[in-house]
Formats: C-alpha cells, sequence, structure tokens
C-alpha cells in the first residue's frame, strides 16, 4: 500500500472520529462526566483517536529527523501539537484518577478544556488541507 493510501485512510479515520470525539466531550463536559458508561464510551472512542494521531505523524515524518522536521512546521501545527501532548497526558492521569476513585477531579476540566482547544487546532488544521479529502486517488 501506497503512504498516500495509508495517509488518506489514516485521515478519514481521523475524520470520522472526530465528531464522535467532540460529541462524547460535549456529553461529559454537560453532565460533569457523571455516569460510568458515557466515561467509558469515551475512552474507548478516544484511545484509538489518539493512536490514529501518533500515526498519522508517523506517516508525514516518519522516526527520522521528526524533532527537525517539527521545528520547521507552521506555528498552528506546533501548537496542535503541543495541545496533543497535554491532552494525551492529562488524558492518561485523569483515567488513573477516575480508576481510583470513579468521580470527576479538576484534572478532569482541564483535560477537557484542552481537549476542546485541541479539536478547535484539529478541524482548523483539517479544514486547511480539505482539498485532501476531495481527491479522487
Amino acid at each position: 500500500m501506497t503512504k498516500a493510501k495509508k495517509i488518506k485512510i489514516c485521515d478519514w479515520t481521523l475524520a470520522v472520529l472526530l465528531p464522535i470525539i467532540l460529541a462524547s466531550s460535549i456529553q461529559l463536559e454537560a453532565t460533569s462526566s457523571s455516569g460510568f458508561f458515557p466515561v467509558v464510551f469515551h475512552i474507548i472512542v478516544a484511545l484509538p483517536f489518539m493512536c490514529i494521531i501518533v500515526w498519522h505523524i508517523y506517516l508525514h515524518f516518519q522516526w527520522k529527523k521528526w524533532l527537525t522536521k517539527f521545528s520547521k512546521l507552521k506555528v498552528p501545527t506546533r501548537i496542535l501539537w503541543w495541545l496533543y501532548i497535554l491532552t494525551f497526558i492529562s488524558g492518561v492521569a485523569t483515567f488513573i484518577h477516575w480508576l481510583l476513585s470513579n468521580e470527576h477531579s479538576p484534572l478532569g476540566g482541564v483535560h477537557g478544556k484542552i481537549g476542546f482547544l485541541m479539536i478547535a487546532f484539529a478541524i482548523g488544521h483539517t479544514i486547511k488541507r480539505i482539498k485532501f479529502f476531495k481527491r479522487k486517488k
């Protein structure tokens, strides 16, 4: 399979998962993360989403010299990367807290706000590259 085909599969998967993550995030925000199943659903959808983002980055930069390539990216893309890192780290910490206490934490609220920012930047990132989704090949 060609690199372009892999990127297309990756990007379309992200495009499908993004609104699901957004809806799940809004639901958790609106209910202060009450309820076992909404939290579990969010985790089940978020884990593949975050992994596919890593795959997306890998497909574009491989592992070689990705730091030097990263430093040459435009500022919004670098911000998106840092928001991803913060969302991921705060999500793991929030998940651990939730497993231990089965309660919402202030860290979960911070995770949610950072996640919403990441989603906003991801939507902008996608809109800027919308022509990629319109190509036939």
